[in-house]
């Protein structure tokens, strides 16, 4: 497994200190929209900064950095769905995903887009203390910090970021020693000249977004207190030097300077929230002053303690599952539950097991990892997490009939799950027959019209076509998930190679031309920025996903 190069870490940690996306080239789009929070709209508008952070998380993924995995991504999102939902700008939207690295951290950039890293999510002991830093991160976006940080350095940082990326882009097309020590050079001579200047504003920025988002968790039903108990916890262990894993001071310490004034405050805010009797407000509270809603949020009503959600539960699951993903491999993912239990016997549950059983599943023991599952299972009748799990051991374990028809039944149960269709069209592709081909179209079907976007359903739509003997579809969705991969110029030249295709139907010519003219200004600019494809193979780009 890859982890996040130092140049890479460096700047993910200038983009979350500073309130900066990696500055991609993007297309210069005008929207005509209003500018909103401060003058830093005509800096950058609306619709760069969407462009910008689109372009921050291809590129994460072309690195290999982004965990892709259905299940995981989509209870996060559910997660940020629902604290963006009461949060003090409830129309922006938030795009989260997993960093698979294991450093404690999370940041938030440009569009709404807000990574979280694995190791953050292991170091949280509870759902309520993730949405605490997750909530934080989205007052990060909501108050326009981003954009103030901008206008604030507009005559110093923007050329300085603009040319520390520069550095690292042509370091990054170089394996020598020599390419890393400049990229890092220019990197260390950037922040030294914008670090003195921000420090103040910095920290006012993390005050204001504690205490916007305490106010968002607590509307959001989550203990409020979460915020400041994992604060606290993350400055026991750097005070004691323990860390987590291997390493001893958590990066989210570096990125977020926590104090113990700025501990106590957040314990002071959140205790206050807990006290008021939100239970006698009325619905309509926020037009009766009530100070926890900000103005503009008086549509929607303050949660009630009586309709607070069920949360957690998900949570055990997606933090072992997350666990087994983000390890080294799945023989250290099995040696590092051995040492949980060996620690803690009597603690190590129903998810701890789960957690193993899926490494054990990739470790090549599916059917021992089966009859545990089973086990699981009579005790959680019904949970998809771990249905797809035995189904996956199936499938791995040789069973592969059973595996289908398992599926097959829990699309019944849960239909419309992206998850479950993403997880069930894999293995079709896996099994490579043209009927698994066209099963596979068929389930992918209903997740067409939102998967645009979503370079899982493109990749995997790809490989049902590719088998179904569709293969025009499949150039086309092969093409768009190398887009969405951060391989724009390949993705450009599949579609023109595609194009020349005499048996394109007129539908499927007129997809592909749009797909051209879509693409075309992103390469150009990043032609005109020198920026280089890594290899010029118009072959489709292919990898392999394997959900359990």
């Amino acid at each position: 497994m890859s982890r996040l190069s130092p140049l890479t870490a460096a700047l993910i940690a200038c983009m979350a200190s500073f309130g900066l996306s990696l500055p991609a080239p993007a297309q210069n789009v005008e929207t005509g929209l209003p500018n909103i929070g401060s003058s830093a709209g005509t800096i950058i508008t609306p619709a760069e900064q969407d462009a910008y952070g689109q372009m921050t998380f291809r590129e994460l993924r072309k690195e290999g950095y982004v965990l892709d995995d259905p299940l995981l991504e989509d209870w996060l999102q559910g997660i940020g769905d629902r604290l963006g939902a009461y949060s003090n700008k409830p129309s922006q939207k938030f795009h989260l995903f997993i960093v698979r690295s294991r450093d404690i951290n999370a940041f938030a950039t440009l569009g709404g887009y807000v990574a979280v890293n694995a190791g953050l999510i292991l170091a949280t002991t509870r759902e309520d203390e993730l949405a605490g830093v997750m909530s934080h991160e989205f007052a990060h976006v909501t108050q326009d910090h981003v954009l103030r940080a901008v206008e604030k350095q507009s005559k110093a940082q923007v050329p300085i970021v603009l040319a520390m990326l520069a550095a690292i882009v042509l370091s990054s097309r170089s394996n020598s020693t020599s390419a890393a020590n400049a990229g890092e050079a220019a990197m260390a001579s950037g922040l030294g000249l914008i670090a003195q200047q921000s420090i103040n504003f910095t920290r006012e920025n993390e005050t204001e977004a504690d205490h916007l988002g305490i106010q968002t968790m607590a509307r959001a039903g989550y203990d409020p207190i979460a915020m400041a108990t994992f604060f606290q916890r993350m400055q026991a262990a750097y005070r004691s030097n323990e860390g987590y894993g291997k390493y001893k001071t958590p990066d989210f310490l570096i990125d977020h300077p926590v104090t113990s004034t700025r501990i106590s405050d957040a314990f002071d805010r959140a205790r206050q929230i807990k006290n008021r009797p939100q239970t006698e407000l009325p619905a309509d509270a926020a037009t009766s002053g009530n100070l926890l809603l900000p103005a503009g949020l008086g549509s929607q009503p303050m949660m009630l303690a009586s309709s607070k959600p069920q949360m957690g539960h998900d949570y055990l699951w997606a933090r072992e599952r997350l666990r087994v993903l983000s390890a080294e491999s799945s023989g250290a993912a099995i040696a590092e539950y051995q040492k949980i239990r060996a620690a803690n016997p009597a603690g190590f549950g129903d998810a701890q097991r789960y957690g193993l059983d899926l490494a054990m599943i990739e470790h090549g023991q599916a059917d021992t990892a089966l009859t545990d599952l089973r086990q699981i299972s009579a005790r959680h009748p019904g949970d998809l997490w771990i249905d797809l799990a035995i189904a996956g051991a199936q499938f791995h374990g040789g069973q592969q009939a059973a595996a289908l028809t398992d599926y097959d039944r829990l699309l019944v149960r849960w239909p419309g799950n992206r998850a479950l269709i993403l997880t069930y069209a894999n293995a079709l592709g896996q099994v490579g027959t043209p009927q698994a081909g066209l099963r596979a179209q068929a389930i992918l079907r209903p997740l067409a019209d939102a998967g645009g976007d979503d370079p899982e359903f493109q990749q995997t739509f790809a490989r049902a076509s590719e088998i179904a003997g569709n293969t025009a579809r499949a150039g086309e969705a092969y093409a768009v998930a190398a887009f969405l991969n951060g391989r724009p110029q390949d993705a450009l030249k599949q579609l023109e190679a595609l194009k020349q295709r005499s048996d394109l139907d007129y539908y499927e010519r007129a997809r592909v031309e749009a797909r051209i003219e879509e693409y075309k200004p992103v390469v150009l600019e990043m032609n005109k920025q020198g920026i280089r494809p890594e290899n010029g193979d118009p072959r489709p780009l292919r990898f392999e996903v394997s959900y359990h």
